[in-house]
């Protein structure tokens, strides 16, 4: 039975969605997080694996101060919109952070995710959750890298080994605390491709959990159909998410 003097409470789990980019590759006329992807736009894709998984307990999307569109397409509930986008992704999500300095505790886990990644699912979040476990650098999806890797420089091609590469993917999960002290150290945004990267410059080793190529992100105008391709494959509903484990 819980002390009733014991004013600390278990640590949640938060989605946060950095969705202030304008996606120039795409040669879109607006934000590719807008564009239709099957049925919906793709950040509502998004949004809907976080809204779906019973692990989350809120789910914080960070746009532009003047995005026009994004209240079109949030769901009722369990979702909040931040408008404190930056100039990179890593500004948006430092900036989402310090939003939301004294409604999260240091401890509460922050799952940050692309936009641009629509073929996420509550099955795939509860894996990241589960298997990270209370890793102390916490963990990423990511997958193993499976082909021959070719390295080009000046015209010279070489055979890298595939031993021990995976490619990152998103949700990448991490302490509040941890997560905003690694993105403050963080000076040169160029250097910081992913969050895990600023962890990594810390010292520490993220958990790599493997993810799924359907959760690929949306990038080019031809990553879109490939995009639903995978979400027609796996329409059916997935099995339900399991607690983490209390250690």
């Amino acid at each position: 039975m819980t002390n009733p003097s014991d004013s600390r409470r278990a640590a949640r789990y938060i989605g946060l969605i950095p969705a202030a980019g304008v996606g120039a590759r795409m040669a879109a006329n607006s934000p590719k997080q807008y564009l239709q992807v099957g049925a919906k736009p793709m950040l509502r894709h998004t949004l809907d694996a976080f809204v779906s998984s019973p692990l989350i307990a809120h789910t914080y999307v960070v746009v532009s101060a003047d995005d026009p569109l994004i209240d079109a397409i949030v769901p009722g509930q369990g979702v909040t919109v931040l408008r404190h986008g930056g100039a990179s992704r890593m500004e948006s999500v430092r900036n989402g952070l310090r939003a939301l300095h004294g409604l999260l505790s240091e401890d509460d886990w922050v799952l940050v995710h692309d936009a641009a990644r629509p073929g996420l699912d509550a099955e795939l979040i509860a894996r990241l959750i589960v298997e990270t476990g209370e890793h102390p650098a916490g963990g990423l999806l990511a997958l193993p890298v499976v082909d021959t890797v070719k390295r080009c420089v000046a015209d010279e091609v070489a055979t890298v080994s595939r031993a021990g590469l995976w490619l990152a993917q998103t949700p990448q999960m991490f302490r509040y605390h941890l997560l905003c002290r690694a993105l403050d150290a963080a000076t040169d945004p160029d250097m910081i491709t992913d969050d895990a990267s600023a962890v990594e410059a810390l010292g520490l080793a993220p958990k790599l959990v493997e993810g799924h190529p359907r959760n690929l992100k949306v990038t080019l105008p031809a990553d879109i159909r490939i995009a639903e391709m995978y979400l027609a494959a796996y329409a059916s509903p997935a099995p339900a998410a399991t607690s983490p484990e209390t250690n």
